[in-house]
């Protein structure tokens, strides 16, 4: 089975678009209405969106306290194990 790149996804992905804008533009003369064309993108990746330090030393935080929480959680469900004597101090 072949299993389609990301790059080979994106171009069909905007001849997709393609199809689509011609199949209106079809539609719009056969129905003798004159329907608006959408140019096709000029892009088809988005922006990244950029976070500010503020908001990732808030998620930061927010992390380490799960973290926290969950070492805590786990500190008190394991029971200690008593200290064992080797054999030369049994004798």
């Amino acid at each position: 089975m072949h299993i389609p790149t990301s790059s080979q996804l994106l171009k069909a992905a905007n001849i997709r678009e393609q199809i689509e804008s011609l199949e209106a533009e079809i539609s719009a003369l056969l129905s003798g209405t004159s329907a608006p064309v959408k140019s096709p993108k000029t892009t088809a990746r988005k922006k990244r969106r950029k976070m500010s330090a503020e908001a990732r030393e808030r998620i930061a935080a927010a992390q380490r306290k799960r973290w926290a929480k969950t070492k805590a959680v786990a500190k008190k469900a394991t029971p200690k194990k008593a200290a064992r004597k080797s054999a030369s101090k049994k004798a």
